[in-house]
């Protein structure tokens, strides 16, 4: 330990404040507190050092982050820092000069607000083409054909108003996998259909035992998606002949239809389709394949 005791006379009054400060260095982690006290006295005031020695002396100190705690008297006089972290400046306020209208609802909630509630109506009356999105598909009602569908071996044909884009066809493809996934697990399985079938002025119950001993109904197997320009197919091995499973399909793809990309016509079984061409397998002649 070091201690210093300077000979100098310091002239202070007697009833001034004695602050307390004291510095936490974490210039190295594994050091101790570094304590700086000034005591006032009348003829000789004492100045107290006391320090450990460092371990790696050798670092620059002057390079290394360091955290001060002061006491809580001098908080009021450092807004804005942050013990143990750092200065950190005080957090930027939002700005809304880019948007003065939104700005001058806010700046009249307190003082008036009705006038505020109806400027607040009136903008969403104005920006309501970007608030509320209209749809996208078809109001008319796609058209649903069936050409010698053999449930073990046919393809389902798509034709669309325009050309689909990027986002459509994921669309597509996920309900078909999905289409795919609860065929596979029995979710389509019309021999099974206590709930739907139980008059409904009466409470809904479940024989187990029932459903168990019914004949399970399985998806086989699906191909991938082959589109060309606005034309589409896939080929699907459902195995047992469910209707059912072909009813959730339509279902599906119907709101689609009406809400996101028009589907002209669904066409179910047939080893061809007007326009579609088995010679192009080419991305540049229109022709992509995506995996369900």
């Amino acid at each position: 330990m070091l201690t210093l005791n300077p000979g100098t006379t310091v002239l202070q009054s007697p009833n001034s404040a004695r602050p307390n400060i004291s510095f936490h260095f974490n210039i190295f982690p594994p050091f101790s507190t570094v304590k700086f006290a000034l005591r006032s006295h009348y003829a000789s005031p004492r100045a107290s050092f006391s320090m450990l020695k460092a371990k790696r002396r050798e670092e620059d100190i002057s390079s290394q982050p360091f955290d001060i705690d002061m006491d809580d008297e001098y908080d009021d006089d450092n807004e804005g820092y942050e013990a143990r972290s750092g200065f950190r400046g005080r957090e930027e306020e939002k700005n809304y000069d880019k948007d003065p209208e939104f700005a001058e609802i806010l700046g009249s909630c307190l003082d008036d607000p009705e006038k505020a509630r109806s400027k607040m109506e009136d903008r969403l009356r104005k920006k309501r083409n970007k608030i509320l999105h209209t749809k996208t598909g078809s109001g008319t009602p796609m058209k649903v054909t069936f050409n010698k569908f053999d449930f073990s071996n046919s393809y389902i044909w798509f034709e669309f108003y325009n050309t689909p884009l990027e986002k459509d066809i994921s669309l597509i493809c996920d309900t078909i996998r999905s289409w795919h996934i609860i065929g596979r697990l029995g979710g389509c399985n019309s021999m099974n259909m206590q709930l739907s079938q139980s008059p409904l002025e009466k409470r809904p119950s479940y024989d187990a035992i029932q459903g168990a001993n019914v004949n399970p109904t399985t998806f086989y197997n699906i191909g991938d998606l082959e589109v060309q320009d606005n034309l589409a197919r896939i080929w699907v091995d459902i195995g047992t002949t469910e209707p059912l499973i072909l009813d959730v399909l339509i279902n599906a793809l119907t709101q689609i239809s009406s809400d996101y990309i028009g589907i002209k016509q669904l066409v179910f079984g047939g080893s061809e389709l007007e326009n579609w061409k088995e010679s192009l397998t080419t991305e540049d002649a229109g022709y992509s394949v995506h995996r369900i």
